[in-house]
């Protein structure tokens, strides 16, 4: 299924930056964004995460760069609903994943979206028990 509205988690973005395999799938789906054929979120904790792994990797100035020249290109979703709050605490309880993974797939699920990802070792689980669309990147 190929939806119209996408997710990306933190790898799908780090795989943009440094032009890692799958960088180009990543890429089609905020060019689709910027024509208004398609809407991409991210979450604001799986923001996160790119800032710190951006900071810890090459410091502040560059993770804060990084943040400012790729936020504009998708959705920055703030805060959770009651739905995707639930959803990631059921989700965080029910498997061995990060709290920024959980809300990335809880915002999935209740949009009816799919997660743009390449974290087979998080997901490939989840896929096999869970109705979430995922968009493998590599």
């Amino acid at each position: 299924m190929d939806s119209n509205i996408y997710f990306l988690d933190a790898c799908a973005v780090i795989a943009l930056i440094k032009k890692e395999t799958g960088w180009e799938i990543v890429l089609d789906k905020l060019s689709k964004h910027i024509k208004g054929e398609a809407v991409v979120f991210i979450h604001e904790i799986n923001l996160l995460e790119i800032y710190y792994g951006f900071y810890k990797e090459k410091g502040k100035d560059y993770a804060e760069k990084v943040i400012s020249e790729t936020s504009s290109f998708f959705t920055v979703i703030k805060g959770l609903t009651d739905a995707a709050f639930s959803e990631a605490g059921r989700l965080k309880a029910s498997y061995k994943i990060s709290l920024a993974d959980s809300i990335a797939l809880a915002e999935t699920i209740v949009s009816g979206g799919e997660l743009l990802t390449a974290d087979h070792h998080e997901f490939d689980v989840i896929e096999k028990q869970e109705k979430i669309q995922f968009k493998w990147i590599r």
